[in-house]
């Protein structure tokens, strides 16, 4: 197994690629954009009535616009539509007010399983940019990629990367993780819970309100949605219009000097 030396130059991570593409940031009006932080409440109980279509079809799209490590998109949004599987995922989710209330209900998915084929994808697009595009990022995706999550048959590569990256790195830093499907597994979940976080975000932006559920029977959902062995289910948000008696009360938040710590 040939180790990839992350500290070895030059590499996509660490060399500033000769480019002239440039995307000029817009004017953003951060006080409407405080206003959707400060609105978005968890709320429990919703009118009912459909959120328009157009409206949630950009909302999603605005999902998938959310960062996620290596461009790899590891996550997939259910939007529950038919009244079979609706009323699956609300008893699966122990009959909670914010689903059987919602508008609509949809459900966030992360999977392992796709990384390779979406390297593979990225590779391939990449090679469409033309010669403008640094080689060092398909070889990123060719080299690099690869070895990082690749765990071989019942993880017998990732037990191996365990004592290469403890001994390399006594020396140098080194990209520890994954190691094990845990390992992917959480890789995953990470970059979809950024995908969900729009999805609220922008269903505020448009007039409308969320709640992210945990409380759900995931072995149950799995099959109701027919989902392969890869996948987790990372949450389920409700969505629609709020309603007297929806917000439980005002938002409770610790003192963020417990939090926020400068160094």
């Amino acid at each position: 197994m040939k180790e990839v030396n992350m500290a070895e130059k030059p590499n996509i991570l660490s060399t500033v690629p000769e480019m002239d593409y440039m995307e000029k940031a817009p004017n953003i009006d951060a006080k409407e954009f405080q206003k959707v932080i400060d609105s978005r409440r968890s709320v429990r109980v919703f009118d009912g009535e459909p959120i328009p279509e157009k409206v949630v079809n950009r909302c999603l799209e605005n999902a998938l616009l959310a960062p996620n490590s290596s461009n790899l998109q590891p996550w997939k949004f259910f939007w529950v539509h038919s009244d079979e599987k609706k009323k699956g995922i609300v008893k699966a989710c122990f009959g909670q007010s914010a689903a059987k209330t919602a508008s609509e209900l949809f459900v966030v998915v992360a999977s392992t399983g796709t990384w390779k084929g979406h390297a593979a994808e990225m590779v391939a697009l990449l090679k469409k940019g033309g010669p403008d595009i640094p080689k060092l990022a398909i070889q990123y995706y060719k080299k690099i990629v690869p070895f990082v999550y690749t765990l071989g048959f019942l993880g017998v590569l990732g037990f191996l990367k365990r004592f290469l990256y403890f001994f390399r790195g006594l020396s140098a830093p080194i990209i520890r993780e994954p190691v094990t499907r845990g390992h992917l597994r959480l890789w995953a979940v990470k970059s979809t819970a950024l995908g969900a976080e729009n999805l609220m975000l922008s269903l505020r932006a448009y007039g409308y309100d969320s709640c992210p559920m945990e409380g759900y029977d995931s072995k149950r959902i799995k099959k109701i949605l027919e989902l392969p062995g890869d996948s987790s289910v990372v949450m389920v948000v409700a969505a629609g219009k709020r309603v007297k008696g929806g917000i439980y009360g005002p938002r409770i938040r610790f003192d963020s000097g417990r939090f926020i710590e400068k160094v």
